[in-house]
């Protein structure tokens, strides 16, 4: 009876995984995130369950969020390129920055108590939501100007990267605001920030698995990226994001900016009552 529990268990964790992927696919592909503020949220929730230990669990929630972005988010970004609304000028600019960024952010966030790691991911949400809804209206010509380069793309990508890192995101809810801020089309600003989200979790999760402390997780881990974690939420993620990626482009800019908004709220209200 103990091994069919633990095997139920089991079970349930990975129908758990692959639910919380699904998920996180169809939010990468409709607001050009993995994702990974709802993912966070719910895997700081359920580690403890699966016997991460209780002061790990935020780091390990963030480092296997990261993880699965990877892949939900080249997903995603595939979806978009399709339909041509990614900027991959601005890419190129941004990547360096985010990969800098992501390395670094992560070994910042490993010296974090979870619990200030938790209150950072909740402000954050709130001040990304504020700006989306108190920011200019998109301009006309959004779909038709070039998309934004140079340095200054790049360092905005390595603060982009360290703050994704910090808060276990594909830096969606910043490279959006940022390139919408610019006059970006917000459904080319989204079909940009997933290709840019491949970038941040590659840096972001290295950083987690690398720089950890030895022993940081008792089983099923490299460093702080739990295993199952990442990979069911990834498999599931790869198939769910065309589907967001299929509502984006059938809303208008201005109700896709108020969605990512509530979802922003939602999101850090719900860290805030989970702490």
């Amino acid at each position: 009876m103990q091994a069919k529990t633990g095997e139920e268990s089991v079970s349930m964790a990975w129908l758990a995984f692959l639910g919380l992927g699904a998920i996180a696919g169809v939010l990468a592909g409709l607001l050009g995130v993995g994702g990974g503020l709802v993912l966070v949220a719910a895997l700081a929730w359920m580690l403890p369950l699966l016997g991460v230990p209780q002061d790990a669990a935020m780091h390990a929630a963030l480092a296997s969020s990261l993880a699965s972005i990877v892949l939900t988010a080249a997903a995603s970004a595939r979806a978009h390129a399709r339909r041509g609304s990614v900027m991959w000028p601005t890419v190129r600019w941004m990547v360096p920055g985010l990969l800098v960024g992501g390395w670094a952010g992560a070994a910042f966030a490993i010296h974090l108590p979870g619990d200030w790691l938790r209150w950072l991911v909740a402000g954050y949400c709130f001040l990304a939501a504020a700006q989306l809804l108190l920011g200019r209206r998109t301009p006309a010509d959004a779909h038709t100007r070039p998309a934004p380069c140079g340095p200054g793309m790049s360092a905005a990508g390595v603060g982009i990267g360290a703050v994704s890192a910090v808060v276990g995101i594909g830096g969606g809810s910043m490279t959006v605001p940022l390139l919408v801020a610019r006059g970006v089309a917000p459904v080319r600003a989204v079909g940009t920030s997933s290709a840019c989200g491949v970038a941040i979790g590659l840096a972001s999760a290295a950083g987690y698995a690398l720089q950890a402390p030895a022993g940081a997780l008792p089983a099923h881990a490299i460093g702080y990226v739990y295993l199952p974690a990442a990979i069911g939420v990834a498999i599931a993620s790869v198939f769910a994001a065309p589907y967001g990626t299929r509502l984006a482009h059938r809303l208008s800019g201005e109700t896709l900016k108020r969605v990512f908004a509530g979802f922003l709220v939602l999101v850090g209200s719900s860290l805030l009552l989970g702490g």
